[in-house]
């Protein structure tokens, strides 16, 4: 079982403290700015961050994930005395065409989502594709956003998902817990301040089904796939001034920000695209037995 790979390593409370501490410090600086900064205050970093050039602005959001993917690596390696195939998989070996198969499905869909959403109304759609920037933005994403959905992926649904899971004995409360864990750790983002705190259901029903995945396919290859597409279709295909990643996109959203529909959209994901994700998947993939894969309880594997 992918939880019970953590027995293979070292768990003594104060390594797992001391990795869990390093590692997430980025979400949790985060998470601490939103809540001690005024509205006003936010407003203005959002701002001073939106007058930085798109690429260079994208970049250096994204370069602090790779020294902190690295560094979950080396603490579980050295710290812990556990390889990252037993973070990665249950199997012997990682399933790449896993996660070729979740990336292609997530671009698919978007991509399908998106013409008819423009084939409906496209009164508010602008063609915003320049080549020079483009092909940047391009370069940066796919060098860098690889580390950090990566760092997300090992971290709330590998490592930390393992951890608690090993110490409550069963699998619905990992879950349960890093999902709010990975909403919450997002609540810093512009979306949270334009529509309050109703989108926080998006972002944990999102942690849901990348967590769901991860426990019914034992393993975080297609929540990697997944994670991936989707971040690289929000930097690439449309952006908008409102959103939490602002990049020189082939489309642009031109319409005033209207935090209700906006929510409701998300909401729609959540309550019938994430349905039929997790129906694809569990007929490719044969997934049975969802109320022990969700819900069973975690055995040491050891004598």
């Amino acid at each position: 079982m992918f939880i019970a790979q953590a027995y293979k390593g070292n768990n003594a409370w104060w390594r797992v403290l001391i990795t869990t501490l390093l590692t997430a410090g980025i979400f949790v600086a985060n998470f601490i700015m939103f809540f001690f900064m005024s509205k006003e205050q936010m407003n203005e970093a959002y701002k001073t961050m939106s007058e930085i050039p798109k690429n260079l602005s994208l970049t250096i959001n994204l370069l602090p994930f790779v020294f902190l993917l690295g560094l979950l690596f080396l603490l579980v390696r050295v710290l812990h005395k556990r390889s990252i195939l037993s973070l990665t998989t249950s199997r012997n070996k990682v399933d790449y065409k896993r996660i070729l198969f979740s990336f292609g499905l997530i671009v698919l869909l978007t991509i399908v989502g998106f013409a008819i959403s423009c084939s409906m109304d496209s009164s508010e759609i602008i063609w915003n594709f320049n080549p020079s920037k483009f092909a940047i933005l391009f370069i940066v994403s796919t060098l860098l956003f690889p580390f950090q959905i990566g760092l997300e992926e090992y971290l709330f649904r590998g490592f930390l998902m393992q951890q608690i899971g090993i110490i409550a004995k069963n699998r619905w409360f990992p879950l349960l817990v890093t999902s709010v864990m990975f909403g919450l750790f997002h609540s810093a983002n512009p979306e949270v301040a334009k529509m309050g705190f109703g989108v926080m259901f998006f972002y944990i029903g999102t942690g849901l089904l990348l967590g769901i995945m991860t426990l019914m396919d034992e393993s975080l290859e297609l929540a990697l796939g997944f994670h991936l597409g989707n971040n690289l279709m929000a930097a690439l295909l449309i952006t908008s001034d409102f959103s939490a990643i602002q990049t020189d996109a082939v489309f642009k959203y031109s319409g005033v920000e209207n935090p209700v529909n906006m929510l409701n959209e998300m909401l729609v994901s959540i309550a019938i695209v994430y349905p039929i994700i997790l129906f694809i998947f569990a007929k490719k993939y044969n997934w049975i037995n969802w109320k022990e894969k969700l819900s069973g309880k975690i055995v040491n594997p050891k004598p």
